[in-house]
């Protein structure tokens, strides 16, 4: 692991490649899971307050589910995250059509309707970060469902950090993001592993 200002960040961050290949996986990162994607209170609170738009992204189905559960749920982990429908599907979510599921929220922060580009949590995927008192751990998680980006990846060498700049420096800012590349360009030239 790798000190980088206030976080921890993980080897595997540094050494996996990784580059999501959507019309393989079709946005399974989107639709598997126990739970929603996790959520600020005050990611919580911009989806509510522009819900009304978002609303008219989603099918009858996900409608449903945000009257029945709500903008934003506590998970049995007690963590807030967005709800979900049925095994795992976000209830943001819409099918485009090449048949890959999506976020509702991106497609109108894509069209410049709102200012908010999706939660961070998914806007990081495949890291995840774990807040502590003194740090943040920032992991890189693995999951079967993502091997086709983990091939694409290798194929175009794409490291984990790479591919995820901006979400990286919407968390953390520009000059953690420097200091994360001088530790990659350390790393890599001293072949550490």
């Amino acid at each position: 692991m790798v000190e980088v200002g206030n976080t921890i960040v993980s080897f595997d961050v540094f050494q996996k490649r990784f580059l999501c290949d959507l019309l393989k996986c079709k946005g399974e990162c989107c639709v598997s899971g126990d739970s929603g994607a996790p959520l600020t209170s005050e990611e919580a609170e911009i989806i509510e307050q522009n819900y009304s738009l978002i609303e008219k992204e989603l099918n009858e189905t996900n409608k449903a589910e945000v009257v029945k559960q709500g903008y934003s749920i506590i998970d049995s982990d007690g963590d807030l995250v967005t709800p979900i429908v049925g095994d795992g599907e976000c209830v943001y979510t819409y099918v485009d059509d090449k048949g890959c599921t999506k976020c509702a929220i991106e497609k109108l922060w894509f069209e410049k309707k709102i200012d908010f580009r999706k939660p961070v949590s998914c806007h990081l995927f495949p890291i995840r970060i774990q807040e502590y008192e003194e740090f943040d751990a920032v992991n890189y998680q693995e999951l079967d469902i993502c091997q086709c980006a983990v091939q694409n990846g290798k194929e175009k060498n794409v490291a984990v950090w790479q591919l995820l700049k901006d979400p990286l420096v919407r968390k953390y800012g520009e000059a953690w993001y420097a200091d994360l590349e001088e530790a990659a360009k350390y790393i890599e030239s001293n072949n550490i592993r």
